[in-house]
C-alpha cells in the first residue's frame, strides 16, 4: 500500500496546479496544519491564527496556532491524556488528567510551483518531555479539487520514541542525520474537496502506539497494536471562520474537532471615527480658536495654536489614536478644511505627556493636492519634513491640559500546571489614574481587582525567590498594583531619559532608572537600566517586607533592540545582571501584525547561585500578545491589553516591571516606523 502512494504522488507531481495552499489548510488533531494525525506541507495564511479542540480516545488537545510570516507555522498544544492521573497521592488530588504542553514550528521552504510539490519541514516539541516529538520531511501536491500528501518522520512517527531533553532542545534531524534516517517511517494521505464548505480526506498514519513507551497513556490503553493505520474524516466549514471534523481513526476511534480561524489584527467591530464637522457659528471665529476645537473635538489635548504672518504652528497630544501617523492624518485634514489661502507653511508637533516626539512641516498647498489626489502620499512626505530630533517646541499658550488621566482594562492571567490543579486564573480590571502637573512627569496609582481568583499553589518557594513567590501577591483579589512617580526626558539627537520611584510593581518598591537613544533613524535602539528596589509585603499594600532573602534586589543591563521594519520584526537583546544576582542575556523577538504583537523571549544566564534544583541550568521562557482594544470597540484607541504565558515558579533571568520602557516608548514613533506606517495617515 505504501509504494502505491508513493507511485500516485509521482504520477500525480506533474499535474496542474490550484495556485496556494487553500482551501487546504484545515487543522489536525493537535492543531498543526494537516489531516488528522499526520501533518502536510500546508500552512497557514501569512498573519491569521486558529483556536481549537479535538477528542480522539483517550487524548484531548487544547491548541493555538498562527503563521506569523509567510510561511511560518507555529502551533501551541496541551495534551490531556482521559483516565491517567496527573500527579499520584494527595498532593495532586485536584489537578485531574495527566497533562503535557509542547510547541511545534512548521516551515514552507519550498511553495507549491507548477511541477514542484510543497515541501515543509516540521519540528515538533523540540524541548522538554518530547513525550509527541517528532521531526518530519513532508511534500504535497495539488491537482484539484485533491490533494495529495507524503511525508517521512521520526518519533512520535518513527520507530521508537524520542528521549526527553529537559532544559535542553534537540533535534535529531540536524544534530544525528544518519539516526533520524533510520527511525523515520513514511506517512501519506489525501484531501478531497469539492466545496470551500465541506472535504474528505484519508491518511495513512505509522504511529506505532504499542511501542511509544514514553507516553503515559500506552500502559492502560496501547499494550497491543491499534487496529488499523488507516483515518478516514470529513471537514465542514458551515462559517467562513468555523470549522467542525469528525473522523473515524485507528480502526475503533470517532473523533472530533473543532477550530475557529481568524486574521490577526483584523477588528472585530470595524473602526469608524467620524469626521470633525465645523458648526456654521464656529466660523466667525478666529483661526486658532477654531482648530483647537476642531482638534479637541477629534481626540487630542494640551493643545497650542500659534497664527504668525503666514505660519501656522500647531502643537497637540494624541489621546485617541492607536498609530501616531493616523492622527497626524487627521490633524492635516483639519487644516485643509478650515484653512484659508493667508496660511502657507504649517507645523505640526505631535507630543507625549508634553514631550514632543516628532514634527511635520509642509505647506497648505501641499495639503490641498494629497487630499485632491494630485500628490501620491509618497510625494507629499518627499516634499514635507518629518523630523524626529526636537526636544522644544514654540512657547503658545495651552488650552485643553489635562492634568489627570485615567483608563481601564480587562485582566486575565493564567496559572498552569501546579500539582494543587492544572488551571488556576484571576480575572478582573486593572485600572489606573495619573497626574502630569508639569512637562514629563506621572505620579500614577494603580488598582487591580480580580473577583474570580482561585490562584494558589502547593510549590513552595525557591532559593532565591525573586519571582517563585509571585503566587502570594497574584492570590489576592484586590492589589494596589502601583503607586509611583515617573519622569521622562527628551534630551537632544533623540535621547531619553526616565526615572521612576515608589511602589514600581504589585511585588517591588524601589528605584529604576533608564537611558535610550535611536541609532539610523530608529534602525536600532541602544541604552542602558538599572533597579534597586525592595520586596513589598503580600497582604499589605503599603509595607516593605522584612526578613527577606535579600535586602536590596539590584539589575543593571545594557539593552540593544534591532528594529526590522520590512518585516515588521524587532529584536531585544538584555545583556546584565538579573534580580536574582544571575548574570546573562535574554532575548526577545516581537512581530507586529496590524497592531497586535506577539512576543517570545528566551533567556541564556549563570545559575550557579541558586541552591535549588529547578532555577539551577533553567532557561526562562514565556511568549505574549498585546492586543489594542481598538479591534473591540469600532473606535481607535490607545490602550492595548496584554497576556503573556511563562513559568510563575522560577526566579532565573527576572526583571522587575517597568512602568514606561523607553524602547516601547520611542517605538513607532522612530522615523523608521513613521515611514512604515505612512498608509495610516490618508
Amino acid at each position: 500500500m505504501r509504494c502505491l502512494a508513493v507511485l500516485l504522488f509521482t504520477c500525480f507531481i506533474t499535474g496542474y496546479v490550484f495556485a496556494g495552499d487553500e482551501p487546504f489548510t484545515y487543522p489536525s488533531n493537535w492543531g498543526g496544519t494537516g489531516l488528522m494525525e499526520i501533518p502536510t506541507a500546508r500552512v497557514m495564511r501569512e498573519n491569521s491564527y486558529r483556536v481549537g479542540y479535538s477528542q480522539i480516545n483517550p487524548y484531548r488537545y487544547y491548541y493555538g496556532t498562527l503563521s506569523p510570516i509567510r510561511g511560518l507555522e507555529i502551533n501551541g498544544r496541551i495534551i490531556e491524556i482521559m483516565g491517567v492521573p496527573g500527579f499520584s497521592g494527595s498532593v495532586g488530588s485536584e489537578y485531574g488528567n495527566y497533562k503535557d504542553k509542547a510547541v511545534d514550528f512548521k516551515y514552507q521552504f519550498i511553495p507549491e510551483g507548477k511541477y514542484m510539490p510543497a515541501v515543509s519541514l516540521g519540528i515538533m516539541d523540540p524541548h522538554g518531555t518530547r513525550l509527541y516529538s517528532s521531526q518530519y520531511l513532508v511534500f504535497s501536491k495539488q491537482i484539484y479539487p485533491f490533494d495529495f500528501t507524503l511525508g517521512f518522520g521520526n518519533g512520535r512517527f518513527g520507530k521508537k520514541p524520542l528521549l526527553s531533553q529537559g532544559e535542553g532542545i534537540r533535534v535529531e534531524m540536524f544534530q544525528d542525520t544518519k539516526q533520524w534516517l533510520l527511525d523515520s517511517q513514511f506517512f501519506w494521505g489525501i484531501q478531497f474537496a469539492p466545496s470551500e464548505k465541506y472535504a474528505l480526506m484519508m491518511e495513512y498514519s505509522p504511529i506505532q502506539y504499542h511501542k511509544q513507551t514514553n507516553d503515559p497513556a500506552k500502559t492502560k490503553y496501547f499494550n497491543e497494536p491499534v487496529p488499523s493505520n488507516y483515518n478516514f474524516g470529513f471537514r465542514w466549514k458551515p462559517l467562513k471562520w468555523t470549522e467542525i471534523d469528525l473522523s473515524y481513526q485507528r480502526g475503533n476511534k470517532i473523533g472530533i474537532n473543532f477550530s475557529m480561524n481568524f486574521d490577526i489584527g483584523k477588528p472585530l467591530i470595524p473602526i469608524y471615527d467620524l469626521p470633525y464637522r465645523e458648526k456654521p457659528e464656529s466660523k466667525l471665529n478666529p483661526l486658532s480658536e477654531r482648530i483647537i476645537t476642531a482638534l479637541y473635538s477629534s481626540g487630542f489635548s494640551d493643545i497650542g495654536v500659534s497664527v504668525k504672518n503666514d505660519e501656522l504652528w500647531i502643537e497637540a497630544q494624541n489621546d485617541k489614536y492607536y498609530f501616531s501617523t493616523k492622527a497626524l492624518g487627521v490633524i492635516l485634514r483639519i487644516v485643509m478644511e478650515i484653512t484659508n489661502e493667508k496660511i502657507q507653511d504649517i507645523y505640526i508637533v505631535l507630543k507625549e505627556n508634553g514631550i514632543p516626539l516628532f514634527e511635520l512641516a509642509t505647506t497648505r498647498e501641499d495639503i490641498i493636492d494629497l487630499y485632491a489626489d494630485k500628490l501620491t502620499l509618497n510625494e507629499f512626505l518627499y516634499l514635507s519634513t518629518l523630523n524626529t530630533d526636537v526636544s522644544d517646541t514654540e512657547n503658545t499658550h495651552k488650552k485643553h491640559i489635562k492634568l489627570f488621566r485615567y483608563g481601564f482594562k480587562p485582566s486575565l492571567q493564567t496559572f498552569l500546571n501546579d500539582p494543587s490543579g492544572f488551571l488556576k486564573y484571576r480575572v478582573g480590571l486593572s485600572g489606573w489614574i495619573s497626574y502630569h502637573p508639569w512637562k514629563g512627569s506621572s505620579f500614577i496609582a494603580g488598582l487591580e481587582g480580580h473577583p474570580l481568583n482561585n490562584v494558589t499553589s502547593a510549590n513552595e518557594p525557591l532559593s532565591i525567590p525573586v519571582r517563585s513567590d509571585i503566587v502570594l501577591y497574584k492570590k489576592e483579589k484586590v492589589s494596589l498594583g502601583r503607586l509611583m512617580f515617573d519622569q521622562i526626558n527628551k534630551i537632544r539627537h533623540g535621547m531619553y531619559g526616565r526615572v521612576s520611584a515608589g511602589f514600581l510593581e504589585v511585588q517591588y518598591a524601589g528605584l529604576d532608572g533608564e537611558i535610550a537613544v535611536p541609532l539610523f533613524k530608529g534602525r536600532l535602539f541602544a541604552g542602558i537600566s538599572g533597579s534597586a528596589v525592595k520586596k513589598r509585603e503580600p497582604d499589605n499594600p503599603f509595607q516593605i517586607k522584612g526578613n527577606d532573602v535579600k535586602d536590596i534586589y539590584s539589575t543593571a543591563f545594557f539593552n540593544l533592540r534591532l528594529n526590522i521594519p520590512e518585516k515588521e520584526i524587532a529584536i531585544d537583546l538584555k545583556t546584565g545582571k538579573f534580580l536574582a544576582g544571575d548574570k546573562g542575556s535574554k532575548i526577545t523577538i516581537s512581530k507586529f501584525i496590524n497592531g497586535v504583537v506577539l512576543s517570545v523571549w528566551y533567556s541564556v544566564t549563570d545559575t550557579s547561585m541558586f541552591k535549588d534544583s529547578f532555577n539551577r541550568g533553567y532557561h526562562d521562557k514565556g511568549i505574549m500578545v498585546t492586543i489594542p482594544m481598538r479591534l473591540f470597540k469600532g473606535t481607535d484607541s490607545k490602550t492595548a491589553y496584554s497576556y503573556s504565558l511563562s513559568p510563575w515558579t522560577r526566579d532565573v533571568a527576572q526583571d522587575i516591571e517597568h512602568y514606561n520602557s523607553l524602547f516601547d516608548y520611542m517605538g513607532r514613533n522612530s522615523k523608521i516606523f513613521l515611514d512604515k506606517d505612512r498608509k495610516m495617515m490618508y
